[in-house]
């Protein structure tokens, strides 16, 4: 199973305005020593919403460079236009990415019977491995139980990143999916009972900060130290409440820079923090020993 373990939502550092090569190059060297398991580029965390198609293939182009093989690449190729998704799986394929991450059709809200059809036609179109995400509080709709289990039939589909944040939801899916299915967790908050259930890993906000206890806790896990893996989940949760302070990436990427990681840039929509939650984040950030007090 390529998928599995702790997998970060990588973020895109930029500098004036363009992708920060440079830095993302040092972001990546630090989570691989960090014993993070996959590479996640392009997801919500990468703002992927405001990158250009150009920028895009770029940054699975440099990832896919910079790793060279040492761990996995996940890259997010999901769009709410098949046609296009099917061109961001294609290039991801090209550019030797080992499998893509493809949110659910957002804003147009299809069906079920048209979400299994989005992913059946990416399917047929990449011979590539496949990962669907079902985040409904972004998309405004949630793929059910049912219709993953459906897609799970496809043999290129091997997993879903599930971030409904619901326990309930992720054992269905578990139970209805053969054990080889990849059920990913995609909230940091349910990380560790998701594994309790069944889940083969997470595609992590909070393990770009603390690459090394969100990698940790997977692998007490895989190595039965349950009690250690809890205690890295109750070590790790002001970080994830704190992650969300406001719209992700704002409250990741914010940290980051305050850590020296990487410059304070984001893209518009998205704005600073405010100086309230700023304050928060600082507070937490001291707290857990990443910022001097």
């Amino acid at each position: 199973m390529k998928f599995q373990g702790s997998m970060v939502a990588i973020v895109t550092p930029f500098k004036d305005g363009k992708l920060d090569e440079n830095t993302f190059r040092g972001l990546i060297e630090w989570h691989i020593a960090s014993g993070t398991d996959v590479i996640v580029p392009c997801g919500t965390t990468g703002e992927s919403a405001t990158l250009s198609h150009a920028e895009h293939d770029r940054v699975i182009e440099l990832t896919v460079e910079i790793v060279n093989g040492r761990v996995p690449v996940l890259a997010g190729t999901g769009s709410n236009n098949t046609v296009e998704a099917i061109r961001l799986t294609k290039h991801a394929k090209e550019a030797g990415a080992d499998g893509a991450l493809l949110i659910t059709p957002y804003y147009n809200k299809p069906t079920q019977q048209g979400l299994y059809e989005h992913f059946k036609a990416i399917a047929e179109a990449v011979d590539f491995p496949l990962v669907p995400y079902n985040v409904p509080g972004r998309t405004g709709l949630n793929m059910l139980p049912e219709t993953v289990a459906r897609l799970s039939e496809i043999k290129t589909i091997v997993g879903i990143k599930e971030a409904t944040g619901s326990v309930r939801q992720a054992s269905e899916i578990i139970a209805l999916c053969d054990e080889s299915f990849a059920v990913l967790s995609g909230d940091d908050f349910i990380n560790f009972p998701m594994l309790a259930v069944g889940g083969k890993g997470f595609i992590s906000v909070t393990a770009n900060v603390v690459p090394q206890d969100v990698a940790g806790l997977y692998d007490a896990w895989a190595a039965g130290d349950i009690a250690k893996a809890r205690a890295l989940h109750y070590k790790t949760l002001p970080l994830h409440t704190a992650m969300f302070y406001e719209t992700n990436p704002i409250p990741v990427k914010t940290a980051l820079y305050k850590m020296g990681k990487i410059g304070p840039e984001l893209r518009l929509p998205l704005c600073p923090m405010s100086q309230t939650n700023d304050d928060k984040l600082d507070n937490v950030l001291k707290n857990y020993g990443l910022l001097e007090s």
